[in-house]
């Protein structure tokens, strides 16, 4: 089976209040963002996040994107980067590394093929990823709450958190066999940090 997916980036000024969204459909689609980070740290943080999501299916994926520069990175670049040590054919080091390593973990073992959309030309998917990513970075603008989504059936809850030096954010940083929760209760905490955004960690820390 493939799934079909779109992944897409918004920053407000670039950089700015920024955000990312990949989306399937209205049921299975996930969102997040940051206070301050750029438009492609947007997009590659919506394709780690659908690799993420999917990470505990089989599935082949088929990621639609409008970004040459995400595309290329993962498709082309990245070996080069990092047989030169993740530096540029000038020396000079990879920008969004911390980004594309975690990208470059995600994608061993998957199957997958990107395909480039021109966007803001009406194609539904990618319109439906772009609007979301955009509702994030306006809401983080606005200091309003962070929209997000379902997320994929059978995935962790992702946590996003503003990190002006470096905007990557793992899943869940808190490890939650050191107390005793539900599922139900961890996918609650999780789902409150993200909406706040910041980390489980950070809320637990301002809850106690």
């Amino acid at each position: 089976m493939t799934i079909t997916a779109a992944a897409d980036g918004s920053a407000l000024g670039n950089p700015g209040p920024a955000g990312w969204a990949w989306y399937i459909d209205d049921n299975t689609w996930d969102a997040g963002g940051w206070k301050h980070a750029t438009n492609n740290q947007g997009e590659l943080k919506a394709v780690l996040e659908l690799f993420r999501a999917t990470a505990h299916i089989d599935d082949d994926l088929h990621i639609l994107c409008d970004s040459q520069y995400v595309i290329n990175s993962v498709t082309k670049w990245m070996p080069g980067w990092k047989a030169k040590g993740w530096r540029k054919g000038d020396g000079k080091p990879v920008m969004n590394l911390d980004l594309l390593k975690e990208i470059d973990e995600a994608i061993t073992g998957r199957r997958y093929r990107f395909e480039w959309v021109k966007g803001h030309v009406g194609h539904v998917l990618n319109e439906a990823a772009d609007s979301r990513a955009r509702a994030v970075s306006e809401a983080f603008a606005r200091g309003a709450a962070i929209p997000i989504g379902p997320g994929f059936p059978g995935a962790a809850p992702s946590v996003t958190a503003d990190k002006q030096a470096s905007p990557v954010v793992s899943q869940v940083a808190f490890d939650f066999d050191e107390i005793s929760l539900t599922g139900a209760q961890q996918s609650k905490l999780a789902d409150r940090a993200r909406a706040e955004g910041i980390t489980v960690d950070e809320l637990l820390r301002r809850l106690i």
